[in-house]
């Protein structure tokens, strides 16, 4: 757990000013260099947007992946979502990443639903809530075209027979300490909660069981879910296996400011499902401005794109256009282009985004299956 006066980071909230060099050194990832971008496009023949940005800005063992990857020893990728509410912007932000490495590396990808962890975590969270969303949530991910022939998802509760004794093996090897040490649980936390990153740390190996053969991981995610992972590397070796790499992306702001990450508990959240008018009214209304207090003023002085949440989910998301996105920065700080221009192209961007999403997600009602693994 990080925490300063300023912020906070653990697995289960993020909130205050995140200061995302110091928490490289707090949580001991390496900064991606130029250096290891050309490594990745080498492979892939271009750097995604969000490695350009430094959305994607850190990571734990990406060049030892590479090396595995160059000497024919294909790694597979891991990612999650645990079900407590619907998806929302932030969400797709990893995922979105994630199959853009499976369509340029050619792997599999083995996608956890952990049904228990907010379950555990959350007083609020009946079990059978979480189930609903876990059927919900299924949808988005396969709406955002995963390849089904290479995509697995493992659901906890579901695939009990098949982590469960793996598990076990991970937690003989983590005692209370630890894990009190790195995610600032209390003797008064459940055992539930306790035991749980034991299943966490199944799918960094599970293939390997599966296939019977030491396979490498490489593991998406946003920051905060780095103490989960930094536990399991240290486990992994006694087990016989390789350590999991990971690369780690920084936070989808709320709508409210640059400060914290989107939550799905917040009512001005932008989630999947919203319609174009929702939309349209929680940019207006609940958007955080760089902009100036009048016209007049704007004109003269410019806004400020860095602390501007319609800004900054253009660069992180919306605006894969570098030449494009460069010209709104401008001409923002100009003041030639007004918050409400700004919004309102915002508006356009994600309804854009928005309306293929949703069509895909209608059609993956009848694809669940083919996503959900089969032992």
């Amino acid at each position: 757990m990080t925490k300063s006066q300023t912020s906070k980071v653990t697995p289960w909230e993020v909130s205050g000013n995140i200061d995302y060099n110091k928490l490289i050194k707090e949580f001991g990832v390496s900064k991606i260099d130029e250096k290891t971008l050309k490594r990745i496009e080498k492979h892939t023949k271009e750097i995604h947007y969000m490695l350009r940005r430094k959305v994607f800005f850190a990571h734990r063992d990406l060049n030892w992946l590479l090396d595995e990857y160059e000497k024919g020893n294909k790694f597979f990728l891991y990612t999650g979502r645990a079900p407590s509410g619907p998806v929302h912007l932030g969400h797709l932000l990893p995922w979105i990443f994630t199959k853009w490495l499976q369509d340029k590396f050619g792997v599999e990808l083995w996608f956890q639903f952990p049904d228990e962890e907010k379950f555990l975590f959350k007083q609020d969270l009946s079990f059978e809530d979480s189930q609903k969303y876990l059927n919900e949530n299924m949808l988005d991910v396969i709406a955002l075209g995963f390849d089904p022939k290479k995509t697995h998802f493992i659901i906890d509760t579901q695939h009990a027979n098949l982590m469960y004794k793996e598990a076990i093996k991970v937690a003989k090897k983590i005692n209370f300490s630890m894990v009190k040490s790195s995610f600032g649980l209390t003797d008064q936390a459940n055992i539930g909660s306790i035991f749980y990153t034991s299943m966490q740390a199944v799918p960094t190996f599970l293939p390997s069981v599966i296939k019977g053969k030491n396979i490498p991981c490489l593991i998406p995610h946003a920051i905060d879910q780095d103490p989960h992972f930094r536990l399991t590397r240290d486990i992994m070796p006694k087990l016989g296996y390789y350590k999991p790499a990971s690369i780690q992306c920084i936070f989808l702001p709320p709508l409210s400011g640059t400060e914290g990450k989107m939550s799905s508990s917040e009512d001005i959240t932008i989630f999947t499902t919203d319609s174009p008018k929702e939309v349209e009214r929680k940019i207006n209304k609940y958007a955080f401005s760089g902009g100036q207090a009048t016209i007049e003023e704007h004109r003269k002085k410019g806004g400020n794109p860095d602390i501007d949440v319609c800004f900054q989910y253009l660069k992180m998301f919306f605006e894969e256009d570098d030449k494009k996105l460069a010209q709104i920065e401008k001409d923002y700080k100009s003041g030639k282009l007004l918050t409400g221009e700004l919004k309102k192209y915002t508006i356009e961007k994600i309804n854009s985004f928005l309306k293929e999403h949703q069509k895909k997600r209608e059609s993956a009602k009848k694809d669940v299956e083919r996503f959900i693994y089969k032992n």
